[in-house]
């Protein structure tokens, strides 16, 4: 960054020939005409401006059911530490003196934000309702199918079968990285933002749907009408176990995350011409949405409703990005 970007040479001369207390008062106002400047230079991308929306939301949310949270206070004050972070690294990046480590770190700022995001909610969503959705879930699935779905899959369970679904489960998150990764490497910065902002967006789609509909999901909802447990190796058991003990928003099951943002990525992986890691995706993808009803994650209406918040987001992320791109431009001096 140029020093002459955010001040005129003229103002150092004069500050390098002053002295005396007098003087104070212009190098405090070169100063904060360098804040001021610096600040209005960051270029916010789509994605953060969409990230800071999110925040401002959940932030808003926070506050109008502070009453009832019992840990509001540490709640805003996630929210705030995150939007803090995404002004100051989208400053660095857009700083032409940080070099790469900044602008790489700023690239891959929502591989962090999402969990963070997500995390939250946990202390968040019980505290909005008086109850769950389950019953209203079970319901649709039993008049669509007449049967409670997980219930009937309990015939096909095999230790081989589960671990293989219970791998292809877990791998939605790790998908969206692949690919962003791999656009990264190879240049294509445009396809990057483009598949980067259409998958963060949907992650927070999915997140609404958890606010306004709560349920957790077959696994505890159901328990009592299971009659063989989920056979596996120690390692899917760990990981089983792990991911509940980790996993603090537990109501998490309308829509179907896992169904929607694995299909988005699919068809970023498809529309970038990443052919191998679409043909490599596309039987995983598959796997995944067959492993969220087995693994009794999700109702069926659950991944319904993720396709169909899959599709929504392809539809609504063009236009969004480019609102966003056209608010996120530096003023102008």
């Amino acid at each position: 960054m140029s020093t002459g970007q955010y001040v005129r040479e003229d103002d150092i001369e004069r500050v390098g020939k002053t002295e005396g207390a007098g003087d104070l008062n212009l190098i405090v106002a070169i100063s904060g005409k360098v804040l001021y400047n610096s600040a209005m230079s960051i270029r916010l991308k789509p994605v953060d401006l969409l990230s800071l929306l999110f925040l401002a939301l959940l932030s808003a949310i926070a506050v109008l059911f502070f009453h009832r949270i019992p840990h509001g206070g540490w709640l805003l004050t996630r929210y705030g530490m995150l939007i803090a972070a995404i002004a100051l690294l989208a400053w660095y990046a857009t700083n032409s003196n940080t070099g790469k480590p900044g602008r790489r770190l700023y690239l891959y700022l929502p591989v962090f934000i999402v969990p963070v995001i997500f995390d939250s909610l946990g202390d968040m969503i019980p505290w909005l309702w008086s109850g769950y959705f389950d019953d209203a879930l079970i319901r649709v699935d039993y008049a669509l199918f007449g049967v409670h779905p997980t219930v009937w899959m309990e015939r096909f369970i095999r230790p081989l079968l589960t671990t293989a679904l219970q791998f292809a489960y877990i791998s939605y998150y790790p998908m969206a990285i692949v690919l962003a990764a791999t656009l990264a490497i190879k240049g294509k910065d445009e396809e990057f933002d483009e598949a980067v902002f259409g998958i963060i967006l949907c992650f927070y789609l999915s997140y609404l749907g958890y606010i306004l509909v709560p349920a957790v999901g077959p696994r505890y909802a159901l328990a009592h009408l299971q009659t063989q447990g989920l056979e596996a190796g120690p390692m899917v058991v760990a990981i089983q176990e792990t991911l509940n003990a980790l996993e603090n928003t537990k109501t998490d099951a309308f829509p179907s995350g896992h169904t929607a943002v694995a299909v988005v990525t699919l068809f970023y992986a498809w529309k970038t011409k990443e052919k191998l890691l679409a043909a490599v995706l596309l039987p995983t993808v598959t796997a995944l949405i067959c492993s969220t009803v087995y693994l009794r994650y999700h109702y069926v209406i659950d991944v319904v409703a993720g396709v169909l918040l899959a599709v929504t987001t392809l539809a609504l992320a063009p236009a969004t990005r480019r609102w966003l791109s056209s608010s996120g431009r530096p003023a102008q001096h």
